[in-house]
């Protein structure tokens, strides 16, 4: 189904650590930008959706996570409804106020994704993960992915950086990648960070200082596994009728949101979670890859990147590697890849990350993205999955927006 919802306004705080602050500042403040930014009252507001996923193992915030934040700015009376999706939790919470936008139930709504990670105690920041699966499934799934690396997976790291290690060296043997094209990514992921005032990591790397980093699992060094973070997004999403009311210059309107979840198929099937959210997403916007301006996708590791190239149809498998040598996924290049510097460099406050990607999108299709603008940009793509069931992905979000 094609979707019309204007996004009138966004909002986000700079990600990284901030023990200081509450989920209310965190979810809060981008709340209140969203709505400076989209020139409305907040008593315009009809409803809003809130993504979350940990707040309820590190601060210990269960079942009204969202009107706990959003009464801490003022906000209330309209239905607020909790969404709790891996990390999807914040693109499932768009998804949702986009279709009822479109459906015409609310010309107002306020999205926001939140997330708090860093904690005193680091066992507890990684335990926020360690639900993102079957937990029933633990043991076999920390025996298939640690490989003798058991020791400080899930208390030192994510569970899910052992995962993506297993991810690496299979790559590696199926398409001869090297290891410097994994650093290729997150040096590329860098240079864009550099250019965001909002992202965790602000320094530009390269290629060799990323292959001198620690390994944190063979062959993954730091810089190639993206960090934890804390942080907040937020998206004020108007009805077309309310947006020509207000006169919304340089309308952004997400014309299709999908989103789809696990289920059993064989190993290496083309038909997968990824592959049908793609599709669905492609046919239902009447777009196809060649026709972005940009991509946001969900680079929890440097491999995780190269193998959405693929997904997405930005290139042939084949290509993979030529791809990111030419360029093409740098600023400057055919379809750029992150430019808000990805997860790799701006952070994974997991509840946070998917309405962060539509706020990049948004800047960028409306050219406000500074030193990272894309030049001429219409059209983005917002990729977004989390949690791990089977032998798939648990939830994958897919988004299109367009100018």
């Amino acid at each position: 189904m094609r979707l019309n919802a204007v996004v009138a306004g966004v909002g986000m705080t700079p990600f990284g650590k901030h023990l200081d602050k509450s989920i209310k500042w965190l979810g809060g403040q981008p709340a209140l930008e969203a709505i400076r930014d989209a020139g409305i009252r907040p008593d315009e507001i009809e409803a809003a959706y809130v993504g979350n996923c940990a707040a309820g193992i590190v601060t210990g915030q269960e079942s009204i996570r969202g009107q706990v934040v959003l009464s801490s700015i003022g906000l209330g009376r309209f239905p607020i409804i909790n969404i709790e999706n891996a990390c999807g939790s914040g693109s499932t919470a768009l998804n949702q106020a986009a279709m009822m936008v479109s459906a015409g139930y609310y010309d107002v709504v306020l999205v926001v994704g939140f997330e708090k990670l860093f904690h005193e105690n680091k066992a507890i920041t990684f335990a926020a993960f360690g639900g993102a699966i079957d937990v029933e499934e633990r043991a076999a799934f920390m025996a298939t992915n640690t490989a003798g690396q058991s020791e400080g997976s899930g208390t030192k790291r994510s569970m899910f950086a052992d995962f993506y290690g297993v991810l690496a060296r299979e790559y590696m043997a199926s398409h001869g990648t090297e290891l410097r094209h994994f650093a290729m990514v997150s040096a590329k992921n860098s240079v864009h960070g550099s250019l965001n005032p909002r992202a965790q990591f602000q320094k530009a790397v390269s290629v060799e200082e990323v292959l001198a980093e620690p390994v944190i699992v063979d062959p993954l060094t730091r810089p190639m596994i993206c960090p934890v973070a804390d942080g907040g997004a937020a998206v004020v999403l108007v009805s077309e009728r309310k947006a020509r009311q207000m006169g919304i210059q340089r309308p952004v309107r997400i014309v299709s949101s999908v989103v789809h979840s696990y289920f059993e198929h064989p190993d290496h099937s083309p038909e997968n979670v990824m592959s049908i959210s793609i599709a669905e997403a492609y046919h239902d916007a009447g777009v196809g890859p060649k026709d972005l301006s940009l991509v946001e996708l969900h680079d929890s590791s440097a491999v995780t990147e190269l193998l959405t190239y693929e997904h997405l149809g930005l290139c042939e498998a084949a290509d993979i590697a030529g791809f990111l040598e030419r360029g093409e996924s740098s600023l400057g290049g055919r379809i750029p890849v992150n430019t808000s510097g990805g997860l790799l460099r701006k952070g994974h406050p997991v509840g946070a990350t998917g309405v962060a990607q539509i706020a990049e999108v948004t800047w960028q299709l409306q050219g406000r993205a500074g030193a990272r603008q894309v030049q001429g940009a219409r059209i983005g793509l917002c990729h977004n999955g989390g949690g791990s069931l089977g032998n798939d992905t648990a939830v994958m979000n897919i988004t299109i927006a367009m100018r």
